[in-house]
């Protein structure tokens, strides 16, 4: 994964792509939004913008649904 950012700083040029990639690989291999954020020390809402630039199609919440219950027969 990138090396830890420090916190505030800009991610510009080439050091933005690479980290995008790097992310967007991560991303698309399972690792959360969340995940991602805490390993890169960078916000939910940087990463989750990074994967939106980069392309990627995000994953729905996941969790239960709510639906027709099963009848009990």
């Amino acid at each position: 994964m990138a090396e830890t950012l420090k916190k505030g700083s800009r991610v510009t040029g080439a050091a933005r792509d690479k980290l995008a990639a790097d992310l967007k690989k991560q991303y698309d291999s399972g690792a959360s939004i969340r995940a991602l954020a805490e390993a890169t020390g960078r916000s939910y809402g940087f990463v989750h913008r990074m994967l939106s630039e980069s392309g990627v199609t995000l994953r729905g919440r996941g969790g239960a649904t709510r639906g027709k219950k099963a009848s009990s027969a």
